[in-house]
């Protein structure tokens, strides 16, 4: 339950539409919700803005079908990261209303719950390379869970610095900026000395072997001389995104 949710119902018992066991029975739904293999916060979209996501990797599909059947119930999106195609397709036998985002590995459901929301200023999501797509469309596919649009910039890597020259104006308009890379990891750092915006460093696991799995990009991420830049774990697009949301929203 998030707060407009919330809002709409007590204003629905105040004017008479509801009756308060109607009022009773949602809210005592709230905070949580057990599940055979999970715990479920209801309430954590109304504590922080952001909805309880399934991380579906280690899960297996019973356990995944027990947690996003119950998820599904409540009018509000739903959310899986990391969800092997595997998964995906017995999931989506079973139950029905979720969309699958093969490139993110992202399943979504009850889309029409999505509220778009304001923010200061647009969100621009960067990738060095098409290789660190996947890792950038999760982060895409959250922020439009959230009711946040992004606008998006592709394989504008160091290797080819004029490509990300050539998008100064859009990243020096933007409130919050999401950039992916593997490698070395030093797009993000050049992003951040081009623009005011916060930048948060979004590194992949796109590399050859001394890159350690993203360990590298990570690295050089963390050690930037770059001021205004922050770094999350390797591969979590939906962690950036949450940041970026954070830092876009109307103060």
């Amino acid at each position: 339950m998030d707060e407009q949710t919330l809002r709409a119902l007590l204003h629905d018992l105040q004017t008479g539409a509801t009756d308060m066991d109607t009022v009773l029975e949602t809210l005592k739904r709230l905070p949580g919700e057990q599940t055979r293999f999970a715990c479920l916060d209801h309430h954590r979209n109304l504590r922080t803005g952001i909805p309880e996501a399934v991380f579906a990797e280690n899960k297996d599909p019973e356990q995944l079908l027990d947690i996003l059947s119950l998820l599904m119930r409540r009018p509000q999106v739903v959310l899986a990261t990391r969800v092997a195609p595997s998964k995906a397709d017995r999931i989506l036998e079973r139950i029905e209303g979720l969309r699958y985002h093969a490139r993110a590995q992202v399943l979504i459901g009850n889309e029409e719950a999505i509220r778009p929301r304001s923010s200061r200023g647009p969100i621009t999501l960067v990738s060095a390379g098409t290789s660190d797509l996947p890792v950038l469309e999760e982060a895409r596919l959250t922020l439009h869970c959230l009711g946040l649009a992004a606008q998006c910039v592709t394989d504008a890597g160091v290797a080819g610095l004029h490509r990300i020259l050539a998008h100064q104006e859009l990243l020096q308009n933007s409130a919050a900026i999401i950039v992916a890379a593997g490698m070395e990891g030093a797009l993000p750092s050049v992003v951040a000395g081009l623009t005011t915006a916060p930048v948060i460093g979004l590194p992949t696991s796109v590399g050859y072997g001394t890159g350690r799995g993203g360990v590298a990009a990570l690295l050089g991420m963390l050690n930037s001389c770059a001021p205004g830049l922050a770094v999350v774990n390797i591969d979590n697009g939906f962690g950036a995104a949450c940041m970026a949301a954070a830092i876009a929203a109307p103060l």
